[in-house]
């Protein structure tokens, strides 16, 4: 079976500000769009949701989530997070190396959940460097901070 791609992007006017998440799931030759936007909220935050919301489609679909997925991001911070950190701030009882509370918690809960038994590979990918999918992702993202920005 083909693998699942899924791109995601999310960002802020301001930060925090309104802001909006895209994301583009592809499987063979079909491409489902998704994105949605929170009036205040923080550019990481909507970056993790739209994490969260390809996730939550690939699951919620029969054909898709026993198959390996390819995840692409351009944030370090969902990236890095989810392959690397989460392991310390579980086991630090969601405290940074610093002591302090992990920012997002709830959000990285959720991702953690929904990643967890999924057969995912999380790749970076450099924003605003003309990659298809991920500008397609900003531009939803774009779409829904206007929705708010224009009221």
């Amino acid at each position: 079976m083909e693998e699942i791609i899924i791109y995601t992007d999310g960002g802020c006017s301001g930060n925090p500000g309104p802001g909006g998440w895209g994301c583009v799931i592809i499987d063979g030759t079909i491409e489902k769009s998704l994105s949605g936007g929170e009036a205040r909220t923080t550019n990481n935050r909507m970056e993790l949701t739209a994490a969260i919301q390809a996730l939550k489609a690939v699951t919620d679909n029969p054909e898709w989530k026993n198959r390996h997925i390819a995840v692409f991001s351009d944030s370090q911070y969902v990236k890095n997070g989810i392959t690397q950190w989460i392991k310390n701030w579980k086991k630090n009882g969601w405290r940074t190396a610093a002591k302090k509370p992990v920012l997002n918690q709830d959000l990285w809960v959720s991702l953690d959940a929904l990643y967890t038994p999924l057969d995912i590979e999380w790749k970076w990918v450099k924003g605003h460097a003309g990659v298809k999918y991920n500008e397609m992702c900003d531009q939803l993202c774009q779409t829904e901070m206007q929705k708010f920005i224009n009221g």
